[in-house]
């Protein structure tokens, strides 16, 4: 069991780190397609963007542990979410590693 947990929180933490960098890109970049956008519209969609990726984030991160949990294996539930932040603090750190490194 010990090594589904760590394959989890490794998928977990990537697939998370994976859409907060597509998000990322598209707001960096989307300027620069569409150009400057003049229009109560624009912070409708950023504010849905906003709630739909807490949402996904809140799904990736503890959707898996909380269903272990309630299925009677909090041992496993509590070391997925842990292993999970813990793999994304890493992850969060290499990439202010390299933002330091870029400057």
């Amino acid at each position: 069991m010990k090594g589904k947990v760590v394959k989890n929180a490794i998928l977990n933490a990537v697939a998370t780190a994976v859409y907060v960098a597509g998000v990322a890109s598209f707001l960096f970049y989307a300027p620069k397609f569409f150009g400057p956008a003049n229009t109560v519209l624009l912070p409708i969609a950023i504010l849905l963007l906003f709630v739909f990726s807490a949402a996904l984030t809140g799904l990736l991160i503890f959707g898996r542990p909380t269903l272990w949990y309630l299925g009677g294996n909090k041992k496993e539930a509590l070391s997925l979410i842990t292993l999970t932040l813990v793999a994304l603090l890493i992850i969060t750190l290499i990439a202010l590693s390299a933002l330091i490194l870029y400057l």
